[in-house]
């Protein structure tokens, strides 16, 4: 089955974010959890536990379906119990 950004809506999704100087250098990993409050071309919207939103880029590829468990983000020691979505992105800053 292809995931769809409706398959998305109301669903809690954890993202991994790596960034990168443009040699390839890491500047900070960072991981973000929440509801996916808006879904489309425009963009994926995820608001988090205290309210704000974080966009991820609307490309469905990046995003698989979670296997039951706990997640334990590595900057807070935060666990997330039984996430519905994962996905996973690294930025690189231009030249």
């Amino acid at each position: 089955m292809e995931l769809t950004f409706e398959d998305l809506l109301g669903k809690v999704m954890l993202a991994g974010i790596t960034y990168n100087t443009s040699t390839g250098e890491l500047i900070e990993r960072k991981q973000v959890w929440g509801t996916v409050a808006q879904a489309g071309e425009g963009g994926i919207r995820i608001r988090r536990e205290n309210g704000e939103l974080f966009s991820v880029p609307p490309d469905l590829s990046a995003i698989s379906p979670a296997a039951p468990g706990d997640y334990t983000l590595r900057s807070t020691g935060e666990v997330v119990t039984d996430p519905d979505f994962l996905s996973a992105w690294t930025c690189t800053e231009p030249d």
